[in-house]
């Protein structure tokens, strides 16, 4: 059920960047969400449409992104492709990874009038 809260934080973040940048009407969002965010996107795209109503954003697109996750492995030094926390090194086989992509969930682009 996070993804309730996630469109609501969304919602916030549309209203507030109105205000700063005189828009009145949202018709699409780009999201970029990390494959390792755990977010499931049918579930957001339901509970998106349901907050976006009688909102600025109301009826607006919802664009999802997919960010794959890449770590950087500490023996080896390389930036490998993971496909979720703990997996091993493909490279060396080392479970000394540090996540550095895949983790994100942002407002990448807009369209507004």
């Amino acid at each position: 059920m996070h993804e309730l809260a996630l469109c609501e934080g969304v919602l916030q973040a549309l209203e507030e960047q109105a205000k700063i940048q005189h828009f009145a009407r949202v018709h699409a969002v780009w999201l970029e969400i990390g494959a390792l965010s755990s977010v499931e996107p049918e579930a957001l795209r339901f509970n998106f449409d349901v907050i976006m109503h009688g909102t600025l954003a109301e009826g607006s697109r919802l664009e999802i992104v997919t960010v794959p996750a890449q770590a950087w492995c500490l023996p080896c030094g390389g930036k490998v492709s993971i496909r979720q926390y703990f997996d091993a090194c493909p490279r060396c086989g080392s479970h000394q990874l540090q996540v550095v992509e895949g983790e994100e969930l942002r407002i990448q682009q807009l369209e507004v009038e």
